[in-house]
């Protein structure tokens, strides 16, 4: 009698999702000698990350930077561009050489380390197996002992949003940019609201933010986002805060007409709503191996291991929510494999940057001056501006703003908050002195290259210690003298 029983392909691990979280936790399963199966449901790997987030975000807002001249604008003027007449088309060629390139590194990544990897989507059938329905109709069935759950979010599309993909458009449609406005309305002070609201700025494009609560990105320090809503302004971007958009419809002119909850009509050329993003878990077949999400589609995970409440399936990125950042989700994915094969994993350390693409650039780590004061930790700050640099004054920068946090009882460092050119770059060196618990000491004493942007790092940190009590030199310079002392005794 024949065999009737369906084949199930079988590995050691299967990821569903090949972003950030996934193509990790991918690579690593199968550096354990595991053979590993990425399932990604996108015609190309690389997920939200590389096709309509971090990646193309990023490529849009460099070409955007550059042709129209913005760099240069402290020297030659706000009129001044590389190219005079930008379209949508200039800022798309760009964006599609960087896609391909990441792609490629992907893949030759996944076939380096024996990844095998199946096009289509992936929903359970119970905690060990699923079902792919392949690009060409076909059911592919697999079977695993270990699951990482990596898909990563989607748009969040409210019905009272007329998302038409042309004049009304989410944060993924905006990439595929049919035509540049004249005004922009965007509809969120997110970080991706907020992101694309300053790079269309810098096009000399008329741009509108709508917040319905009564500030923007509220895990950043205060001062910080007082720098930087104070930038915006000077360049001309209408901040309303408070303003509940009721509708968003385009009338028969091709213009969008937005009204708020207070009945106040606004008109733009298009609008972009960018008010969150859910996980994208919704075909995903939880309910069939015991596993639920939340209101906006995120799924809980133990926050050191990242396994689910299903002990053989973890879950890593965006898809279990904050801080939904392309960096921590690949450590996520690391951590989440070693885990799940039993192997050793070092925890994630405390503080981690955080980077914030927009015009100009911000980024920190560390607490802000409202934690410090909330946790009663006597403090000092130092702030620095970048034009008090000499590679400022080269550069043209008139805005950019460093501020630094130690602490008054063990002078450590406690955070570092900045806006302006490089701040995700800057933010490193602040990254390695405070989880290695360093002191104002060793900006005061180590010597920075002359001239960076980095010196920056130096002015903060002497303007904290001009105001600091005064106290006994450091262990460093009471052992050298020491030291000095010894050998000139012979």
């Amino acid at each position: 009698m024949p065999n009737t029983q369906p084949k199930f392909d079988v590995y050691d691990l299967i990821v569903i999702g090949s972003g950030p979280a996934g193509r990790r936790a991918a690579v690593q399963g199968a550096k354990f000698g595991k053979r590993v199966l990425v399932v990604e449901r996108g015609r190309r790997v690389g997920g939200v990350s590389v096709h309509t987030g971090t990646i193309p975000s990023k490529t849009l807002r460099e070409t955007v930077l550059n042709l129209s001249g913005w760099r240069e604008r402290g020297f030659y003027g706000r009129a001044y561009r590389v190219k005079q007449d930008i379209d949508a088309p200039d800022l798309l060629k760009r964006l599609h050489i960087t896609l391909d390139h990441e792609v490629e590194i992907l893949e030759h990544q996944f076939a380096r380390n024996g990844v095998e990897t199946a096009r289509g989507a992936a929903g359970f059938l119970d905690a060990d197996s699923i079902e792919i329905e392949l690009e060409d109709g076909k059911i592919k069935l697999c079977r695993a002992a270990r699951f990482v759950i990596a898909v990563g979010t989607s748009p969040y599309r409210p019905a009272h949003i007329a998302f038409d993909g042309k004049f009304i458009l989410d944060s993924d449609q905006i990439l595929d940019l049919p035509a540049i406005p004249r005004h922009l309305t965007v509809i969120g002070a997110s970080v991706i609201g907020m992101e694309y609201a300053s790079i269309f700025s810098a096009l000399d494009i008329r741009v509108t933010v709508l917040e319905p609560s009564d500030k923007m990105l509220p895990f950043l320090d205060r001062e910080l986002v007082d720098e930087f809503v104070h930038d915006l302004r000077d360049r001309g971007v209408s901040l309303r805060f408070g303003c509940k958009v009721k509708s968003a419809t385009v009338d028969g002119q091709s213009r969008c007409v937005i009204e708020t909850e207070d009945g106040r009509e606004l008109g733009a050329d298009m609008v972009l709503f960018a008010a969150g993003r859910v996980g994208a878990t919704e075909t995903l077949g939880l309910a069939n191996c015991g596993l639920v999400a939340d209101a906006r589609g995120r799924i809980g995970v133990d926050s050191k291991s990242f396994q689910t409440s299903v002990p053989n399936i973890y879950a890593a990125g965006d898809v279990i929510g904050f801080p939904s950042l392309a960096s921590t989700s690949m450590e996520q994915g690391r951590i989440a494999a070693c885990h799940a094969f039993g192997e050793p994993a070092q925890a994630p350390p405390a503080f981690f940057p955080y980077g914030i693409y927009s015009v100009p650039e911000i980024s920190t780590i560390g607490m802000t001056e409202e934690e410090v004061r909330e946790r009663a930790i006597p403090y000092e700050c130092g702030v620095a501006r970048f034009r008090e640099t000499s590679r400022g004054h080269i550069m043209g920068l008139s805005t950019g703003f460093m501020k630094m946090i130690f602490s008054l009882e063990t002078r450590r460092l406690l955070g570092v908050h900045i806006v302006g050119e490089g701040a995700t770059e800057l933010i490193h060196i602040g990254q390695a002195v405070l989880n290695l618990e360093g002191t104002l000491d060793y900006f005061v004493e180590n010597t920075f290259n002359y001239p960076t942007l980095a010196e920056a790092y130096k002015i903060a940190a002497l303007d904290v210690w001009n105001r600091m009590p005064k106290r006994q030199p450091s262990t460093r310079i009471v052992e050298a003298a020491f030291d000095r002392a010894k050998r000139a005794a012979g």
